[in-house]
């Protein structure tokens, strides 16, 4: 695995486009040794091919992170685009759950705790089997349901605030964020979800915004159900994410090396 087995450690985190709700058939395969899963509630015994419906296992019914409807992701697209331009593979870690507003993600509540413990499994298992992690970061998709709840455009910005810094405390880098797209037949709901994204990516830096594409999903007919999106979607918004993720790590190290 990799050159002296270097690996890229990073929690996917959010609800249920993070989680998936596409057709798991139709992801693409990831290649062998360009991603791992380390499955911190299930089997955190080993690393496993990520393969979708990724992370559909990892239900802690003790924190409240389980759901049985994990169908199909943008997990595997964003690992291959991500493979291709670092040359290290992911470790990934699955910390999603559908219908989640962002007031169950914060500090000290059940869902950022578990998933602050799910990071320290896989890093210690990891350090423990001779990887070196080089990156540590979350991905993050969530906010169609504080859309649908009214939420303002302040208080969902102080609250991802507030939970990025949760994970920073524990040792993630940075959050990068695939912005959520529109309701499909009420164009302009999650209006103040998505300025509120696009905004603290703009402003704060351990923001980064790595993908609008689910953006223009209704209007390419890629959306099965007013919130989420086929497996085609999923798979265009992972690959967009996935590369752009990987552009922003190594152009760090680039930056890092000229200083």
């Amino acid at each position: 695995m990799g050159e002296n087995n270097v690996v890229d450690l990073v929690m996917f985190m959010g609800q249920s486009n993070m989680a998936g709700r596409g057709t798991a058939a139709d992801a693409p395969i990831v290649p062998n040794g360009c991603g791992f899963e380390f499955r911190a509630i299930s089997d955190p015994t080993k690393l496993y091919p990520i393969t979708e419906p990724f992370g559909v296992n990892e239900n802690n019914a003790i924190s409240g992170v389980t759901e049985s409807t994990k169908t199909g992701s943008m997990i595997s697209s964003f690992a291959i685009e991500y493979y291709k331009i670092t040359g290290r593979p992911l470790v990934a870690v699955s910390c999603s759950k559908g219908g989640t507003s962002i007031n169950l993600w914060q500090p000290n509540g059940a869902f950022l705790d578990d998933a602050i413990a799910r990071f320290n499994s896989a890093k210690s298992w990891l350090t423990a089997n001779g990887y070196t992690i080089k990156n540590k970061f979350m991905v993050w998709c969530q906010g169609e349901t504080d859309g649908d709840n009214a939420m303002t455009t302040a208080d969902y910005t102080a609250r991802m605030k507030a939970m990025i810094n949760g994970m920073a405390e524990a040792g993630i880098d940075r959050c990068y964020v695939v912005r959520i797209g529109n309701h499909r037949d009420d164009a302009s709901l999650y209006e103040p979800i998505i300025q509120a994204q696009t905004d603290l990516c703009n402003t704060y830096e351990k923001a980064v915004l790595v993908s609008t594409k689910f953006a223009g999903m209704a209007a390419a007919g890629l959306m099965k159900d007013p919130f989420h999106y086929t497996q085609a979607g999923y798979n265009r918004t992972g690959a967009d994410a996935g590369m752009n993720t990987a552009l922003h790590i190594e152009s760090l190290s680039i930056n890092l090396f000229n200083s």
